[in-house]
C-alpha cells in the first residue's frame, strides 16, 4: 500500500482515485471498487459490526485506497502500511453536505425494500454503508447538517493530529496536478488534465436511473413470462 486516502465521500475522492492511477500507482481502492465485489461488501459489513478485518485480503490487488469506507480506518492503515503516504481530501464543509445529502445519503432510501431482499448483495451493501457511515461515523444524525459538518471537521483535525507531517498532504482536488505531484515526488503528467469526475449533478442523473432499476426489473420479468405462456400456448 503506497497512498491512504483519509477524506470524507464527496471530497473527490473518485477524482483522486483516477489521479493516482494516471500517476502510476496501480489500481486504486474505492467504494466503486466494494460495490463490483460481493466478498468485499461481506467484509466491510462484518467491519460494520466490530468484527477485524483483513487487510492483505481488501487491498491484495491494489497500491493505494480512497474513499469510504476505507477511509474511516486511516489510522489502523497507517499502523498496518507505515511507509505510505496519506492523502486527506477536504472540500469547503456546507459544499460537502450538500453535495452528499442530495446524493450518497439517498441511496437507502431509493432502493425499495422488497428489491434489497431479492437481491442479497444489494442488501448487504446498503446495511454495510448503515452500519459504518450513517450509524457508525454520524451516529444515525446526518440529517442534522450542524452535527454532520461537526463530525467532518473533527475528522480533519483528528487525521492531523495523527498523521506526521511529512506524510500528510491536505489536498483539495481544485488545486490540481502540483500540490499532488509534489507531495509524492512524481513528475506532472504532460499534457493530461487533472480529472474532474462524479459531479453532484452526474450523480444525481445515476441515482435517477438506480432508482428506475428496481421497476425495470419487473416490467422484463413480466413481458419474460408472458411470452413463455404464450409459447406454451401456441
Amino acid at each position: 500500500m503506497k497512498v491512504i486516502g483519509a477524506g470524507f465521500g464527496r471530497t473527490g475522492t473518485l477524482s483522486l482515485k483516477i489521479a493516482l492511477e494516471v500517476l502510476g500507482f496501480g489500481k486504486c481502492y474505492h467504494m466503486k471498487s466494494v460495490i463490483k465485489r460481493p466478498r468485499h461488501i461481506r467484509a466491510w459489513l462484518n467491519a460494520g459490526r466490530g468484527k477485524p478485518i483483513d487487510w492483505d485480503f481488501l487491498f491484495k490487488h491494489f497500491n493505494a485506497t480512497v474513499d469510504f469506507p476505507a477511509s474511516l480506518f486511516y489510522d489502523e492503515l497507517k499502523n498496518k502500511y507505515p511507509d505510505a503516504k496519506v492523502i486527506l481530501t477536504i472540500r469547503d464543509p456546507d459544499t460537502w453536505y450538500k453535495s452528499t445529502d442530495r446524493t450518497i445519503y439517498k441511496v437507502p432510501s431509493i432502493v425499495p425494500p422488497w428489491f434489497k431482499r431479492i437481491i442479497p448483495p444489494m442488501e448487504q451493501f446498503i446495511k454495510m454503508n448503515e452500519l459504518l457511515i450513517w450509524h457508525g461515523l454520524f451516529k444515525n444524525k446526518f440529517s442534522d447538517r450542524k452535527f454532520a459538518i461537526r463530525i467532518f471537521n473533527e475528522h480533519i483535525k483528528n487525521v492531523r493530529r495523527h498523521i506526521p507531517k511529512e506524510d500528510l498532504l491536505i489536498f483539495n482536488v481544485k488545486d490540481g496536478w502540483r500540490p499532488l505531484c509534489d507531495f509524492l515526488g512524481v513528475p506532472i503528467p504532460k499534457n493530461i488534465p487533472f480529472p474532474h469526475v462524479n459531479t453532484g449533478d452526474n450523480m444525481i442523473k445515476t441515482l435517477n436511473i438506480v432508482k428506475l432499476i428496481p421497476y425495470l426489473t419487473i416490467i422484463l420479468v413480466t413481458i419474460t413470462l408472458l411470452y413463455y405462456l404464450y409459447l406454451l400456448n401456441k
